[in-house]
């Protein structure tokens, strides 16, 4: 169960880092250069999904550890 619970532990540490990341990249604005603004605009639905998925995976992994650890101390 242990393992279980630092493999969980690990997923749920890279999800928020993923989460993070794409926070700050969205968080960067646009470039000045109009080209470069219509990539980073075709760019965002796809970065925001990417975020809602990942929190989405997150809520999940953090419910099992949740289960876990209520599971391992009673």
């Amino acid at each position: 169960m242990d393992a279980d619970l630092e493999k969980l532990e690990a997923r749920a540490q890279e999800l928020r880092d993923r989460i993070a990341a794409i926070h700050r990249d969205l968080g960067r604005g646009l470039e000045k250069d109009y080209e470069e603004q219509s990539i980073q605009l075709e760019n965002l639905e796809v970065l925001q999904e990417i975020a809602r998925v990942a929190e989405v995976e997150l809520r999940t992994v953090e419910l099992k550890l949740a289960e876990l650890k209520s599971s391992a101390g009673g």
